[in-house]
């Protein structure tokens, strides 16, 4: 495959520009294989990573990768940056992997997910890390988008925010206002800072919290600096993008 132009100076990369670009030039080199590239990457902390193929038929993907600690890996923007993730936080994958193979052991693949699954995969695929003063958590958390994005602007130099979803990192190779991630909340509930290491964070993924869906929708392209339109404090009037808590629903990605 020929992977589309990405952009890794944009600020959701760069925890992930480094590898990324490395393995980008791979993918060029390797015939279009991403598997290949990022095997040729990976720390040993990683899994490895193969090709499509070798998952067998009926596997459940999830169980395959606890099973054999192996990441069948398809030549596509969408695991590519799979496999960047894995390569910036192998303990909270793993982690995400346990939990998934748990429940698969358990209760089979059925036609539902059920909650903790649920749960598991809007974090993999859309999830986002934040450590931020408290005043942003609260008006995070209460969809109060003045307060985080205009009257409290200026706290956004003492924030983090870090993509971890490699679903959301594949939609912002084409960025759009609508684009939202879920933020994982701090293990002591909605106002304090979170860490955002990969120890850190694999510590957070307790199973019977995860079930609660412990998250909250933020339009990521709101952050200050991450847009050039949301300068105007007139970005942030559009309630089709940032609803108010009482509105129906979560912003689509």
């Amino acid at each position: 495959m020929t992977l589309p132009a990405i952009d890794w100076a944009q600020p959701w990369l760069a925890p992930y520009r480094a590898d990324g670009e490395a393995a980008a030039q791979a993918v060029a080199r390797n015939d279009g294989c991403v598997a290949d590239a990022l095997q040729g990457i990976r720390p040993e902390s990683a899994p490895g990573f193969v090709r499509q193929h070798e998952l067998p038929a009926g596997q459940a993907y999830e169980a395959h990768i606890f099973r054999t600690r192996t990441v069948p890996t398809r030549d596509n923007l969408h695991d590519f940056f799979n496999g960047l993730v894995w390569l910036a936080f192998p303990r909270t994958k793993r982690r995400l992997n346990e939990l998934q193979a748990g429940e698969i052991a358990r209760d089979g693949v059925g036609a539902t997910r059920g909650a903790l699954r649920d749960a598991l995969t809007l974090f993999d695929e859309n999830g986002a890390l934040l450590d931020a003063p408290p005043a942003l958590w609260r008006a995070l958390v209460a969809r109060d988008w003045h307060t985080l994005f205009v009257s409290g602007r200026g706290l956004w130099s003492e924030a983090r925010l870090v993509l971890f979803g490699h679903a959301l990192l594949e939609k912002l190779v084409t960025p759009r206002k609508p684009i939202t991630a879920h933020v994982l909340l701090p293990a002591d509930g909605e106002n304090g800072p979170a860490a955002l290491d990969d120890v850190s964070v694999a510590g957070m993924l307790d199973a019977q919290r995860l079930g609660r869906k412990p998250f909250v929708p933020l339009p990521v392209l709101g952050v200050p600096g991450w847009c050039a339109g949301n300068e105007a404090a007139q970005f942030y009037d559009d309630p089709k993008v940032f609803r108010p808590l009482a509105g129906r629903g979560i912003p689509g990605a």
